[in-house]
């Protein structure tokens, strides 16, 4: 379909048509958007990331419900809730993420807001010399420190074990990748954007496939890795920004 310049071209011109504030819009990005305060941000940004599969209008639904159930201001609840407040998380769902579940993201973040150092400095900590799997293997070793039921561990994705980690590399994405374009935050400075990967689900591998980017069946780590490869060869600098284009044409034009 296409040779290697010209599909370069063409991903760059779903990059521009997609990779604007317009998309804030039908995306549950809105929800930390509608935040100030960097902690608020970044604990918004988890919290709905790790909400991130299924119907995107469903996504935004629970995530604004969430947002009110910790009053609007998630760093303040994570730091300061009381028992009670706890319970009002008890009956919150979303697929297969319940009540219990959330009551022990929201302890395991206040544990790593306090002893930790919050989430940026977990990352950028251990962020590794190419990628940030590695980084997120590590994260999630200190966020399960805190007690918790083994059921709550299937919602941090784990890239040791092959997982491709969509909703993880998703809300990295949105930390640490920086443009002029006003859709994802580069809240985080200490992280190069070289080292982000692409968040591979349905859409994005699709059309990777279609495109020639990716050969393998399989959307797990070893997928990811070979779509870094052929994204850095577009723009080393910043390769996850393609993946506007990706989730653009699979979501919105049907592209197959």
């Amino acid at each position: 379909m296409f040779n290697a310049k010209e599909l370069k071209e063409f991903l760059d011109e779903k990059v521009v048509q997609y990779n604007n504030k317009s998309f804030i819009d039908f995306d549950p990005i809105q929800i930390p958007h509608q935040f100030n305060l960097k902690e608020d941000i970044e604990i918004s940004s988890f919290l709905i990331a790790t909400l991130a599969w299924g119907q995107r209008k469903t996504i935004i639904n629970k995530g604004k419900k969430l947002m009110e159930l910790m009053g609007n201001s998630p760093f303040d609840f994570i730091l300061n809730h009381q028992v009670n407040d706890l319970e009002k998380l008890q009956d919150f769902t979303h697929r297969t993420f319940n009540g219990i579940d959330c009551v022990f993201f929201i302890k395991s973040l206040h544990n790593l807001y306090t002893n930790h150092n919050g989430l940026e400095n977990i990352f950028t900590v251990n962020q590794g010399d190419v990628n940030m799997h590695e980084s997120i293997v590590n994260f999630r070793t200190l966020f399960f420190e805190t007690e918790h039921w083994i059921r709550t561990r299937k919602h941090v994705s784990d890239p040791s074990t092959g997982a491709a980690a969509k909703r993880m590399h998703m809300f990295l994405r949105w930390m640490i990748r920086k443009d002029n374009n006003g859709v994802d935050f580069g809240l985080w400075k200490n992280i190069p954007m070289s080292k982000l990967s692409c968040p591979l689900d349905v859409h994005t591998g699709n059309v990777a496939r279609s495109l020639g980017l990716i050969n393998r069946k399989q959307n797990d780590i070893k997928t990811v890795l070979s779509l870094d490869e052929k994204l850095r060869e577009f723009d080393p600098i910043d390769p996850v920004k393609y993946d506007f284009a990706l989730f653009g044409l699979g979501a919105h034009e049907g592209f197959k």
